[in-house]
């Protein structure tokens, strides 16, 4: 579903003399408002990457080729003037995990109801799994590896 904002009785209120004339109908899509609730949960600290295993992997393709999706992971519920949000994510070890989904519902309730105009009812958050990270690997010496000479 799309929202669709209503016309009021006198669409110009509120807007200078030149915008008058150029009222209408805004449509927001449930994609934009899911890209707009990905990119606000991406930025919380603690968030390793948004979907589930497959999405991920799609994902993993995706940035490959040098094309991204804001909203993998992400799916929004659009209705007249409220929305739903859904995310699946994977955490990073040592976050603790329900700070990190306060954290999250705070940033998308905030995003979403400034860039959208949505009012937000709720913000479901899955946390599908927790990033280990693998041990450091030693820092490289002066010399990487030996050198050869030139034969003659």
């Amino acid at each position: 579903m799309e929202y669709q904002n209503p016309q009021s009785a006198d669409p110009g209120v509120g807007l200078p003399a030149a915008a008058r004339a150029a009222t209408g109908r805004t449509v927001i899509s449930e994609a934009a408002v899911a890209k707009v609730a990905g990119i606000a949960a991406r930025a919380v600290p603690g968030v390793y990457s948004l979907g589930t295993g497959p999405s991920r992997a799609l994902g993993a393709i995706r940035d490959a080729v040098g094309s991204s999706d804001h909203a993998a992971g992400v799916r929004a519920e659009v209705g007249e003037t409220q929305v739903a949000v859904d995310i699946d994510l994977v955490a990073l070890y040592g976050t603790p995990l329900h700070a990190l989904a306060d954290q999250i519902r705070a940033a998308v309730y905030a995003a979403v109801e400034e860039l959208v105009g949505l009012q937000v009812i709720e913000v479901n958050i899955e946390i599908h799994d927790v990033f280990v990270p693998g041990p450091p690997k030693p820092a490289a010496s002066g010399e990487a590896r030996p050198t050869r000479e030139a034969l003659q």
